[in-house]
Order: C-alpha cells, then sequence, then structure tokens
C-alpha cells in the first residue's frame, strides 16, 4: 500500500467513526498486526491509509464468520509470508473455501431448525378447539385431532416428564 501527495490519510478517531469501533479498537487490531499506520504526525497521532477502511470491513466480515482476530492474524501471517503470488493466493482460497464449506453447513442447520419451527407452528395453529380453561393435562385430545403426531418440538414440551 503505497501512499502518494493525492492520498487523504485518516486519523485514528476519524477512521474509528468511519467503522463504527473505537479507537481502543483500532489499536488493539494495530497491536495483533492486524493493521497498521502508514505514518504518525509530529504529535504523534496515526495516519492510516484509506484502504484501511476496506481491512476492517474484512475482519469485520471474517469476525461475522466465527473467525477469532487470533485466527485473522494467524492467516495474515501465514499470508504476508509467501514471498509468491499465486501460492499467496491459493491460502487465501483455502482459507476462505473451509469457511465457505463452514457457512454452508451452518445454513444447513439454520434451515433444519426452520422446518421444524415452522411444522410446529402449523401443528399448534390446530390446537384451537380446547376452551381456555383447559387443563394442560386434559390437551392430549389435540393429539386425536390433528392427522398427524405433535413434531418433536411440541411433544418434548407438552409431554408428561
Amino acid at each position: 500500500m503505497s501512499t502518494n501527495l493525492n492520498t487523504r490519510l485518516l486519523r485514528v478517531g476519524e477512521l474509528a467513526r468511519r467503522v463504527n469501533k473505537t479507537t481502543r479498537a483500532l489499536r488493539f487490531y494495530e497491536e495483533m498486526d492486524l493493521l497498521a499506520p502508514v505514518q504518525r504526525t509530529a504529535g504523534g497521532f496515526r495516519l492510516y491509509h484509506p484502504d484501511t477502511l476496506t481491512r476492517i470491513q474484512w475482519i469485520d466480515r471474517l469476525q461475522e464468520l466465527g473467525f477469532s482476530l487470533s485466527d485473522i492474524r494467524g492467516f495474515l501471517e501465514t499470508f504476508r509470508g509467501e514471498p509468491h503470488g499465486p501460492a499467496a493466493m491459493e491460502q487465501l482460497r483455502s482459507f476462505y473455501t473451509e469457511k465457505l464449506s463452514e457457512t454452508r453447513a451452518a445454513v444447513a442447520r439454520l434451515k433444519s431448525l426452520e422446518s421444524d419451527l415452522q411444522h410446529s407452528l402449523t401443528y399448534l395453529e390446530g390446537c384451537h378447539s380446547c376452551a381456555p380453561a383447559t387443563l394442560r393435562s386434559a390437551c392430549h385430545s389435540c393429539n386425536e385431532e390433528h392427522e398427524n403426531d405433535a413434531p418433536a418440538m411440541v411433544s418434548a414440551v407438552a409431554s408428561p416428564i
């Protein structure tokens, strides 16, 4: 990342405001070697290249995917240590491929949960035949009115144990 005279560098406070982080968080990122100022002012203020905004967004996205800051730092250390572009890009591809697989598995689990919840709600929509004062122990009659057995997410709660 090179700077030229036309590039407006950002002070840490401005950078923090733009990415909705505290200056302390940005200093912590710096301590973890996730980002670095390109220079300091005579007064010691950190100045960051505008591309740092993109780096912080990347860090945020990886954290949303479940990576810790230590994971991200480890990847960056390995990536920076690779002198050859194609090998570095292969590392990045491998890094993302693994996370994509994990993300797809998480999506599948969430879709299964969504299906279970929807099935339970559909079942529960049919449970309006009892009077409001009916004791819960008498609700077994709902099972007789439904064509299907109660879904596990309903029966697990409604069972007498």
